[in-house]
Parts: structure tokens; sequence; C-alpha cells
């Protein structure tokens, strides 16, 4: 169901795309600096306004990618940090399991070996 929602969805959204597209196909003139900075560098490029609508969408989508990934690495740091110690913590499990346990119940093996000690 989950899946047929996420379809529609997407169906939808292109309509809305495609629609904004041809309703917008007028060409416009996109400068890379203001009027008042054009005397030092003036650099302009006409495209169809659909292409520029689209293309600011994307590169903020890019953006806002880029940044939630710097943002969530303390995160991903202390998940790679923890895995290490669950690692190490198993391996620590395994290691004293081979030596303290029998072919007995486990409970049965930690008595006897705590009362060898004792």
């Amino acid at each position: 169901m989950l899946r047929f929602i996420k379809m529609v969805f997407l169906a939808v959204a292109m309509i809305v795309v495609i629609l904004l597209s041809l309703a917008n196909r007028e060409i416009v003139t996109v400068d890379l600096l203001p009027d008042g900075l054009s005397e030092v560098y003036a650099y302009s490029i006409d495209l169809p306004l659909f292409v520029v609508s689209l293309a600011s969408i994307g590169l903020g989508l890019v953006l806002g990618y880029v940044i939630e990934y710097l943002r969530e690495g303390k995160h991903r740091q202390m998940a790679r940090r923890k895995r290490r110690e669950a690692e190490q913590l198993a391996n620590e499990v395994t290691a004293l399991r081979k030596r303290h346990l029998s072919e007995e119940d486990e409970v049965l093996a930690i008595l006897e070996s705590a009362g060898k000690n004792a």
C-alpha cells in the first residue's frame, strides 16, 4: 500500500513539474552579478524560466543534502565507536566462553569456576 501511495505521489509531482515547465517556457536573462557590479565582470545567459526554476530547486536539494550530511557527522562517528565497542565485547565474550565453559550448563560452569577460585 505504501508503495502505491509513493507511486501516486511521484506521478502527481511529475505532472505538476511538467505543467509548470510548459507554462513557463519564456526566455529570461540570468546575470551572474547584479547590475551595479556588472562593470567588473558581465556574464549573462538566456534560458527558459522553467530551466532556471528546476536548476534552483536541484541546487537547493543538493546543498540541503550536503549540509545534512555534514551535520550528522558526529552521529556517524559515535555509531562507528559503538560498533567497535560491541565487536570488542562480543570477542571478549567468545574468548571467555571458550576459556571457562565446559560442555555443562553455563550457570553450572560459572558456579564451578567460582567455587574453585574461592
